[in-house]
């Protein structure tokens, strides 16, 4: 089963779950139907996406797993507002981002090693042959090590704009902050990056010869 296929399934079990209980009965059938719909549709959509967000922080298939199911749990809690939402996918990234790290911060743990076939998994593969995939996983995870010795901020919202390929005013919603902040820490992380990129292949240059 792949990864996708482990979060839809995990979120129609909790949805039938939900869906027996008496006391989350909806007033109206159709309208009820309707949720049931947006909600299947949004998993199917998005699961990927938040998938992503969930393993670019927490480099574990089984916790990202968990944490984009937490995610759909929480839509489904509150799905008779899904309408007043203008944005989708901002709004599920912003609710998958406050699990991770909230994970992320009571686990005081940060992964030494990554797991470059699960990368491979979650990188696009369009046009690309399994070694392609694979070359791009080891790079992808060579970035992820550098993104790591970022400051938390700049961390944060490179990974969001780099990975996710959020706006500026999309991030800006998902960590709660102003636009301004986001072009300022993103500036900065481009930067660092830039120096710990440059630093990190010229040591590998001296380290051939």
């Amino acid at each position: 089963m792949s990864t996708s296929q482990a979060i839809v399934a995990g979120i129609a079990g909790i949805a039938a779950e939900w869906m027996e209980n008496p006391t989350s009965a909806m007033n109206d059938e159709a309208r009820r139907r309707a949720e049931d719909h947006a909600l299947a549709a949004m998993v199917d959509q998005y699961s990927s996406a938040l998938y992503r967000v969930a393993y670019s922080v927490l480099r574990n298939q089984a916790d990202a797993e968990d944490a984009v199911q937490e995610a759909f749990v929480r839509v489904l809690r509150h799905r008779d507002s899904l309408a007043e939402v203008r944005d989708h996918r901002v709004w599920l990234i912003r609710i998958v981002w406050n699990i991770v790290l909230d994970r992320k911060r009571r686990a005081k743990t940060r992964p030494e090693t990554d797991d470059v076939a699960e990368l491979a998994r979650v990188l696009p593969s369009t046009g690309l042959s399994a070694e392609e995939r694979a070359a791009a996983a080891q790079h992808h995870a060579h970035v992820l090590g550098c993104v790591d010795q970022l400051p938390a901020k700049e961390r944060e919202v490179l990974m969001l704009s780099a990975f996710e390929e959020l706006s500026s005013v999309e991030i800006a919603s998902v960590l709660g902050i102003s636009e301004s902040s986001v072009r300022s820490r993103l500036f900065r992380a481009r930067n660092l990056m830039a120096s710990l990129l440059d630093h990190a292949r010229n040591s590998g240059e001296r380290s051939l010869r």
